[in-house]
Formats: structure tokens, C-alpha cells, sequence
């Protein structure tokens, strides 16, 4: 990929086609995904958008960092802490993370995903 800044309304860039939530509790919930931007080492950026619903979720293999651009949720760990999302949150789910999202409205998110391995990849200077 070139070395180029990207820029995209995070507010309004299109996410993609919903399509049926995989890991949803109920029928009906729906999400969407674009990437955006992607190294050369598997480090990913992107737009995400899910419905109302409740789902798990898993970071097998990857750190992700979430910036909450729209919607509300609840999100509660595995040793049922919990906490609430909306505009302008920002928390990372680290690899090995498990947990409950409960969406309360529609949630987009700006998301950054970092494999393990991409942690061992030689770093290059700017």
C-alpha cells in the first residue's frame, strides 16, 4: 500500500452492506465493515456498524483498538465487570479478550486491528 495519509468521515463513510450478525443472541441484528486502510504486516483500519442486539465477542490472535463514533452498548466482561460506550469512547479489547456486547442503538465505530505477530515485525523508521 503507498504511503499515504488516508482520510475518511468516520461519521458517514460507508460501512458496507449489513448483513446478518454471525455471533448474534437473536434474529435480526445485522453488521457491516469496511477496512479502510492496511500494512504490509496485517495491521488494519476500518469502519464498523452494528444493530440493536446483544453477541459475543473474541480477539483471538489480535489487539483492537475502538473509537465510538455513534450509538450506545454495553459491553461486560468475562469476570462481569461492565461498562457503557457511546461517542467518543475509546478502549482497547487486547488479544485473548472475550466478553458481551449489548447494543442499545445502532453503534458505529472506527477500529484499529494489530495482530500478535505484528508485534515481532522488524519496526521501520519514518
Amino acid at each position: 500500500m503507498p504511503n499515504a495519509i488516508v482520510v475518511a468521515d468516520a461519521t458517514q463513510a460507508d460501512a458496507g452492506e449489513h448483513r446478518p450478525k454471525a455471533t448474534a443472541e437473536q434474529p435480526g441484528q445485522t453488521e457491516s465493515s469496511r477496512t479502510v486502510w492496511e500494512s504490509g504486516e496485517g495491521i488494519r483500519s476500518g469502519v464498523w456498524e452494528v444493530t440493536p442486539g446483544s453477541f459475543r465477542s473474541t480477539r483471538p490472535e489480535y489487539h483492537e483498538m475502538c473509537q465510538i463514533v455513534s450509538g450506545t452498548a454495553t459491553i461486560t466482561e468475562d469476570d462481569g465487570s461492565s461498562f457503557e460506550i457511546g461517542p467518543g469512547s475509546l478502549f482497547v479489547t487486547p488479544e485473548g479478550w472475550t466478553g458481551h456486547w449489548q447494543v442499545h442503538e445502532t453503534l458505529r465505530k472506527v477500529w484499529v486491528t494489530i495482530p500478535f505477530s505484528a508485534l515481532a515485525a522488524p519496526v521501520r523508521s519514518a
